[in-house]
């Protein structure tokens, strides 16, 4: 599975925070998401920060 963050990020760091693995913050305070598929053993934590997300910026690629 992939995960992309649209242009609704508000920069809250919440799931570079949860999923530190998949998701991180750019120089612009954004988030975004690796390009590759999704470690399998990070994959729960990749949903839980899609699932968390305030805005809905995380989707699955």
């Amino acid at each position: 599975m992939k995960y992309k963050v649209n242009d609704q990020c508000i920069g809250c760091g919440l799931c570079a925070g949860t999923c530190p693995a998949v998701f991180s913050m750019t120089d612009d305070d954004v988030a975004e998401a690796i390009t590759d598929e999704v470690p399998e053993d990070e994959e729960a934590a990749a949903a839980e920060a899609m699932d968390g997300c305030p805005v809905g910026a995380i989707e699955e690629a």
